[in-house]
């Protein structure tokens, strides 16, 4: 009977019948968080002691602590970060490219009015020649 009320069939084979056990990623963070409860509070008293006894150590603390974090939580951050850090890298040359333009375009018009003030100049010294030269002298 006690198999009946706890789900179990008839004949007592309640193992055919059970679905395969699937990994429950709630239960092992809910495992895990004791664990880092614990962790958190050492590192919590720990902290305290050294800052009564000296204050400048904290930095070199902080360093270690995250140092041991590292390995478990980089592959994490650095998944999070890839679209932040490539929606970047895109960005940055879409501005590459914009800034080649206008240097290009800038280069282009500083060219053109070198060549208008090429011209002009020619054409200054061509009107200055031909109003210094005396006309020629008709021959009769």
């Amino acid at each position: 009977m006690a198999k009946r009320a706890m789900g179990g069939n008839a004949n007592g084979s309640e193992a055919a019948d059970a679905a395969p056990a699937e990994p429950n990623p709630a239960a092992e963070a809910a495992s895990s968080d004791p664990d880092l409860t614990t962790k958190v509070a050492t590192v919590g008293l720990i902290g305290l002691g050294v800052a009564l006894v000296e204050a400048s150590l904290i930095p070199g603390m902080i360093i270690g602590v995250a140092a041991a974090l590292a390995p478990k939580y980089a592959p994490k951050l650095t998944e999070g970060l890839r679209p932040l850090f490539k929606s970047t890298v895109r960005g940055a040359y879409k501005v590459v490219q914009k800034t080649r333009e206008a240097v290009a375009e800038a280069g282009e018009q500083v060219q053109d009015l070198m060549a208008e003030a090429r011209l002009e100049e020619k054409q200054e010294a061509a009107a200055s020649k031909a109003n210094a030269e005396p006309p020629p002298a008709m021959k009769s």
